[in-house]
C-alpha cells in the first residue's frame, strides 16, 4: 500500500509541475508587449512574452509567485490560482517611470545587457557618438572631421572600425568586409539616436547567433517599432551647430502602424579650419500584423554625410608654434558616404513555444576619404594625400526557428535555437591612390573589385535543471573571397573558400533570485580582407579567438545591481590589409587577461546612479617582454554617471568617461596621453515643450581624443620624425535644444 501511495504521490507531483501558465499581454492601449520577462520565483524559471505578447511558463502550480516586469512598466506580482492554470490570463502593465528594479535576474547568458538598458532609457542617447559609449568598457574617438566612423576601444584592443566587435541594427549588419579604408569599418551614423529603443549586447566570443568579428564582442541596436507621440526639435549651439530632428507617426490602426524620422545636422567643429559638416539622415517603419500571429516589418532609410577635416596633428608643430591645438598641416581632408538600406523582418508566432523569425536586407554603399597622415614623407613636393573610395552592394537574409519549454523528464527544460542565414557583398572600383588637393590622382596604389560571400548555420541549445542553466552551442561558416587587381598587367581574378567550426559552452548558477555566478567559453573569429586572403593565398583567413569568462551579477535589493568579471582571450596569428598603405602586414598572436566590474544604483526614485570599470592586461605573444606592448590597446578604462528624472519638471545628468595613459608602440617608448572628460546636460519639460540644454566637456579638459604613434616629415624637414599625432577633442561646447511632443 505504501509503495502505491509513494507512486501515486510522484504522479501528482509531476501533473502538477507539468502544467503551465499561458496568456497575453497589453499595455493600457490594449496593445502586445514584447520582451517582458515572465519569473517564477518558486522554480526560478523564466520566459518572455512574443510580438504578439503570448507567453507560457511551465512546471508552474498552485501557489507559485510570478514576476512580470518590462522596463518603463509598473512591475507585477501574480499568485497561481488553480483558474490561471486552466485559463490564458490577460494582464494589463501600466506606463512607469524607468526604475532598477523593474529588472529582475534571470538566467540568460545576455542578463547583464538588460541592467545597462535602464542607463540607456534613463539617459536616451542624444548624439551618434554617443550611441556605443553606451555599452560598459566600450570607448570611441573621432578623429576625421565627424563624418567617418568612430575608432573602437574594448577589452584591451584597438579596434580600429570594427575590426573585433559584430554591430547589427535590428539585423542589418553595420561592418563592411574588405573596406576601402580598413576590415570591418563600422559606420553607425546612418541610424538617428531618437529612433533607438534598445542596446543589447554582449563581450567575448560565447554566441553562437553572432558571427564574423565577434572576438571582443557584439552590440545590437534595436528600433522603434511605433511611437507613442510625435516628436520634433531643434538645435543650436558653438561652432555653427544645428540639428533639426523630427519624428511622425502616419498610420496607427490595431493591424499596421507606419512613422517616418528625419535629422540634418551641420556644424563647423572647433578647429580653425571649418568643418563645413552636414549630415541627412531619412527613416522610414512600417509595421503589420497578418493572419495567423504574424508581423512584417519594413525599414527603408538614407543617409548622406560630407565634411572636411583638419586631420592629426604632430605634436612638435605645436611646441613650436607652428599651429595651435585645433590647427592643420593639410586642412584639405575630408570626405563624403552614403547609404540607403531596405530591410525586412518577419516574424510567426506558431504557438507560445514556438517561432520563425526572417531577416532580408538590400544595402547601397558610397565612400569617398582623403586623408594625409604622413604629410611630406613619402612626396616632398606634392605631399602625401591618399583617396580612399569604394561602392558597395550588399544583400543577406537569415531565419532562425525558436522552440521553447520542452520538458525533458521532470526537472530539466530544453529549448533551442536553429538558424541559417547569408551576406553577399560586391565591392567595386575599391582603390587607394595618391593626390593631390582632392582633385589630381598621382598614381593608384591599389584598384580592383571584390566579392565576398559569407553563408552561416547555427544550433543554440539551452537546459534548465534546478538551479543550473547549461548553453551548449555551435556555428558554423563558409567563405568565398574573390578579388580581380584592375592594376594587373594581365587579366588577375583570384579566389580563396574556407570553413570555420566555432563551439561555445556557456553555464549559468542561479545561487538564488539575486545571486547567479557564469562561466562562458567558446571560440570566435574575425574574418580578413579579401586582399589578404588572395595574397598570402589563403593562409591565416579566420584566425580564432578562444575566450572565457568568469563572473557574477547581483541584484541584492530591488535598488541595487552589482557585476564582475574575470576574462581571458586569445587570438591567433592574422595577417592585416593596412588600408592606408596597401600593404600586408602579419600582426602575431596576442593574449589578453582583464577585470570587468560594475554598479547601479536607484538611490532615489529621482536619483540613478552607475559607474563601469574596466582593466584589461594585453600583450604580443611572440615578441620579447618590453617589445610586446598591442599600440594605443587601453588597460584602465571607466565610465559612470548621475541621471536624474521625476524631480518635478527638471531632468538631467553628469557623465563621465575615463582613459587612462597606453602604449603607442611596441615598446612602449611613445605613449598616448589619457583623459577624464565629463558632460552634462538639463531639461524643464512644460506641457508638450522640452528645454535642455546640452554641455560636452563641462569642465573645459584639455585632451587629445585620437591618438598615433606615426612617422611624419613636414614640408621644411629634412628628416621623418616618429612620435604622436592625435586630432584634440572638443573644447567646453554648449548648445541648447527645444523639443515638442504631440
Amino acid at each position: 500500500m505504501k509503495h502505491y501511495l509513494s507512486v501515486a504521490f510522484i504522479l501528482l507531483t509531476c501533473i502538477m509541475y507539468a502544467q503551465q501558465v499561458s496568456g497575453k499581454i497589453f499595455n493600457t492601449e490594449n496593445k502586445p508587449v514584447e520582451e517582458v520577462s515572465i519569473f517564477n520565483k518558486s522554480t526560478q524559471i523564466h520566459t518572455h512574452s512574443s510580438t504578439t505578447g503570448s507567453f507560457s511558463l511551465n512546471k508552474t502550480k498552485v501557489s507559485d509567485t510570478i514576476y512580470i516586469s518590462r522596463l518603463g512598466y509598473e512591475p507585477r506580482t501574480i499568485v497561481v490560482t488553480q483558474d490561471n492554470l486552466n485559463t490564458p490570463i490577460i494582464i494589463t502593465l501600466n506606463d512607469a517611470n524607468i526604475s532598477l528594479n523593474q529588472v529582475r535576474l534571470v538566467a540568460e547568458i545576455d542578463a547583464f545587457s538588460k541592467f545597462v538598458d535602464v542607463d540607456v532609457q534613463a539617459s536616451p542617447v542624444k548624439s551618434s557618438q554617443e550611441i556605443l559609449r553606451k555599452v560598459p568598457g566600450l570607448i570611441i574617438g573621432q578623429h576625421a572631421g565627424g563624418g567617418k566612423a568612430e575608432q573602437i576601444f574594448l577589452r584591451g584592443f584597438d579596434i580600429d572600425h570594427g575590426t573585433d566587435v559584430n554591430l547589427t541594427v535590428d539585423g542589418l549588419p553595420v561592418n563592411m568586409v574588405s573596406h576601402a579604408h580598413g576590415q570591418g569599418y563600422s559606420d553607425l551614423h546612418f541610424v538617428i539616436p531618437e529612433t533607438i529603443d534598445n542596446i543589447n549586447f554582449g563581450k567575448g566570443t560565447y554566441y553562437a547567433d553572432q558571427g564574423n568579428f565577434t572576438t571582443a564582442g557584439y552590440v545590437s541596436l534595436g528600433l522603434k517599432e511605433r511611437l507613442n507621440n510625435n516628436y520634433i526639435s531643434i538645435e543650436a549651439g558653438q561652432f555653427n551647430t544645428n540639428r533639426l530632428m523630427g519624428m511622425f507617426n502616419v498610420l496607427d490602426t490595431n493591424k499596421s502602424s507606419a512613422y517616418i524620422a528625419s535629422e540634418l545636422s551641420l556644424t563647423d567643429g572647433p578647429f580653425d579650419s571649418p568643418q563645413n559638416f552636414s549630415r541627412i539622415n531619412v527613416m522610414g517603419r512600417y509595421n503589420y500584423k497578418l493572419a495567423g500571429d504574424q508581423e512584417l516589418s519594413l525599414t527603408l532609410s538614407h543617409f548622406q554625410s560630407k565634411w572636411g577635416a583638419s586631420g592629426q596633428i604632430p605634436q612638435r608643430a605645436i611646441d613650436d608654434g607652428s599651429i595651435d591645438r585645433f590647427g592643420a598641416i593639410d586642412d584639405t581632408e575630408g570626405g563624403e558616404t552614403s547609404r540607403t538600406n531596405v530591410l525586412l523582418n518577419h516574424t510567426k508566432v506558431i504557438d507560445n513555444d514556438k517561432s520563425f523569425k526572417t531577416s532580408a536586407y538590400v544595402s547601397q554603399y558610397n565612400f569617398e576619404l582623403f586623408s594625409n597622415f604622413t604629410f611630406y614623407l613619402e612626396d616632398p613636393i606634392n605631399g602625401d594625400q591618399i583617396r580612399q573610395f569604394e561602392e558597395r552592394l550588399t544583400t543577406g537574409a537569415s531565419t532562425v526557428y525558436e522552440h521553447r519549454n520542452i520538458e525533458l523528464g521532470q526537472n530539466t527544460l530544453f529549448k533551442y535555437q536553429a538558424g541559417v542565414g547569408f551576406r553577399y557583398d560586391n565591392v567595386d572600383d575599391v582603390e587607394l591612390s595618391h593626390t593631390l588637393n582632392r582633385k589630381t590622382i598621382l598614381d593608384y596604389k591599389a584598384l580592383g573589385d571584390i566579392d565576398e560571400v559569407n553563408t552561416y548555420a547555427f544550433l543554440n541549445t539551452e537546459f534548465k535543471t534546478g538551479k543550473w542553466t547549461f548553453n551548449p552551442s555551435a556555428r558554423i561558416e563558409y567563405f568565398k573571397f574573390q578579388y580581380e587587381d584592375k592594376l594587373s598587367e594581365t587579366y588577375s581574378d583570384k579566389a580563396e573558400t574556407k570553413m570555420r567550426v566555432s563551439p561555445k559552452m556557456n553555464t549559468i548558477y542561479s545561487v538564488n533570485d539575486k545571486v547567479q555566478l557564469f562561466l562562458k567559453a567558446g571560440m570566435g573569429f574575425h574574418s580578413n580582407d579579401t586582399r589578404v586572403v588572395v595574397a598570402n593565398n589563403g593562409q591565416s583567413i579566420l584566425p580564432a579567438a578562444y575566450g572565457a569568462d568568469l563572473g557574477t551579477l547581483i541584484k541584492p535589493t530591488d535598488k541595487l545591481a552589482l557585476n564582475a568579471s574575470l576574462w581571458y582571450l586569445f587570438l591567433e596569428q592574422e595577417f592585416v590589409y593596412v588600408g592606408d598603405a596597401a600593404i600586408v602586414e602579419p600582426s602575431g598572436k596576442s593574449q589578453r587577461l582583464g577585470i570587468d566590474f560594475g554598479a547601479r544604483y536607484q538611490a532615489l526614485d529621482w536619483l540613478y546612479i552607475y559607474a563601469d570599470v574596466n582593466y584589461a592586461h594585453g600583450r604580443s605573444v611572440e615578441d620579447p617582454d618590453g617589445e610586446n606592448y598591442i599600440p594605443l590597446a587601453p588597460d584602465l578604462t571607466s565610465a559612470g554617471g548621475l541621471l536624474f528624472d521625476n524631480l518635478g519638471r527638471f531632468s538631467g545628468g553628469l557623465n563621465y568617461r575615463y582613459i587612462d595613459d597606453r602604449p603607442a608602440n611596441e615598446d612602449n617608448s611613445i605613449v598616448a596621453e589619457g583623459y577624464f572628460v565629463s558632460d552634462f546636460n538639463v531639461n524643464y519639460t512644460l506641457n508638450n515643450w522640452t528645454y535642455s540644454i546640452i554641455i560636452e566637456n563641462l569642465f573645459n579638459t584639455e585632451w587629445n581624443e585620437t591618438q598615433f604613434a606615426t612617422e611624419s616629415r613636414l614640408y621644411d624637414e629634412v628628416a621623418p620624425v616618429d612620435e604622436i599625432h592625435f586630432t584634440p577633442g572638443t573644447p567646453f561646447y554648449i548648445r541648447g535644444k527645444i523639443a515638442f511632443t504631440f
